[in-house]
């Protein structure tokens, strides 16, 4: 319990009295009776001030919030008590957790119900907890402040930023791909699947032409093909500490979630199945699955992902994934490697395209692209800048060899990642070489 701001104007009041009584002997009796009656009453407010607000509290949230967006919270108080309140409110959010309009405060009359809001946005995935919301409420005299705690326990679930699945949803119901980047190849009859018959079309090729139904309709009759469907498509997720680099406030980790999402959501679309395997931290294993709901479950056993500590063990991932993926799948591997890496990462992926097709997505640094944009002013600055575009040039022939070897290889800045992804997966889809 603290003392409330009338009680310091009241000390006040009654120290200034003190001083006439100096002055003045007659006023000291009558100052004495005034501190006895103040005290009487400041320790009778003091006693009410330690009962319990007769007020319950609920709170109202979403438990499943995304990553870095602003989401409502709201505090329901009533007042079931017969005199009104003045509270000061503040709720216990989950640390790393930023917040507005918290704390609050609210004036409640008797008998009535009252309700705040406040927003918070989560900087990390994973499980978060709500533990309790503290009330400080006003004497009834208004001379003290008590605190009391109501706990109000609440587990929330932070999830990846889904906001480019919605989008992609969005445009691929109005048919508007290309905003995003995304390039629709057109191919007359070229796919893998029957798709259905129609009539012929200038360009068409003569191996089209169903010669049976032509010479039944009396004009030229055409098999029209679509991509092959019930595929299978598998992200090899590297959680090693090179995903932990940070950008713009965001993990390479969480940027490569958001482009595995986007492209899952892309490839159950088009009817294939999506599973995963992360490796180099927390390994967890989901085998390929069809349907609209494997976005969903992939959220669900991912958004607790965090970045280790230990380095990315390519070629023992890579064992692991033929041991338990048997039947040939497109093998999206999500990594951000070094040089030194190499050599792991070689092996891997020669083991790996024994039975399966396989990109890597190899993130870049954006900084490297900015040492080579910036210009060159002194001696620091050409070093610099030779240094990192001698890095660069290393990096290409790697990834120049793992071309070499049929891997389609991908080397961007997480940002360039999402669409990047799907128009890869739509170019193997188009080729039909899955």
């Amino acid at each position: 319990m603290t003392p409330g701001r009338s009680l310091l104007w009241t000390a006040l009041a009654v120290s200034l009295t003190a001083l006439l009584a100096v002055f003045y002997p007659a006023l000291y009796d009558p100052w004495q009776v005034l501190c006895w009656v103040i005290g009487g009453v400041l320790l009778l407010d003091a006693v009410l001030a330690r009962k319990p607000p007769g007020m319950t509290v609920s709170r109202t949230l979403r438990h499943s919030i995304p990553v870095g967006v602003w989401s409502k919270v709201g505090l329901t108080l009533e007042n079931v008590d017969s005199r009104p309140l003045r509270l000061s409110l503040h709720d216990h959010y989950p640390p790393g957790f930023d917040s507005q309009s918290m704390p609050c405060s609210l004036d409640l009359p008797a008998h009535c119900t009252g309700r705040v809001e406040y927003r918070v946005k989560p900087l990390r995935r994973g499980d978060a907890e709500f533990n309790g919301c503290d009330v400080i409420a006003v004497s009834p005299l208004g001379f003290w402040r008590k605190r009391h705690f109501y706990p109000l326990a609440e587990r929330v679930k932070v999830f990846p930023d889904f906001q480019e699945i919605g989008r992609y949803a969005l445009l691929a119901t109005d048919h508007r791909l290309s905003q995003m980047g995304v390039r629709r190849r057109q191919r007359r009859g070229q796919g893998n699947d029957f798709h259905q018959l129609r009539e012929y079309r200038a360009g068409d090729a003569l191996r089209q032409i169903d010669w049976k139904a032509s010479s039944r309709y009396r004009k030229l009759i055409s098999k029209e093909y679509q991509d092959e469907r019930d595929q299978q498509v598998l992200f090899l997720l590297d959680c090693g500490r090179r995903m932990h680099h940070e950008e713009s406030g965001r993990v390479h980790l969480d940027q490569a979630l958001n482009a595995m999402l986007l492209l899952a959501h892309v490839a159950a679309q088009q009817g294939d199945a999506v599973g995963l395997l992360t490796f180099g931290g927390t390994d967890r294993w989901l085998p390929p699955r069809k349907g609209a709901g494997v976005v969903r479950e992939l959220l669900s056993r991912t958004y607790d992902l965090m970045a280790g500590q230990d380095a990315a063990d390519f070629l023992l991932a890579a064992k692991q994934l033929m041991s338990l993926q048997q039947r040939r799948a497109l093998v999206v591997l999500l990594t951000n490697t070094r040089d030194e890496e190499h050599a792991d990462l070689i092996g891997a992926i020669q083991l790996l395209k024994r039975r399966h097709l396989v990109v890597v997505a190899n993130l870049r640094e954006s900084i490297l692209d900015e040492v080579l944009e910036r210009p060159v002013s002194d001696l620091d600055g050409a070093l610099e800048f030779h240094t990192v575009n001698e890095y660069l040039e290393s990096r290409r022939k790697s990834l120049e060899n793992l071309r070499h070897q049929g891997v389609l290889t991908l080397d961007l800045q997480a940002p360039q990642l999402p669409v990047a992804l799907v128009n890869g997966y739509l170019m193997i889809k188009a080729s039909g070489s899955l």
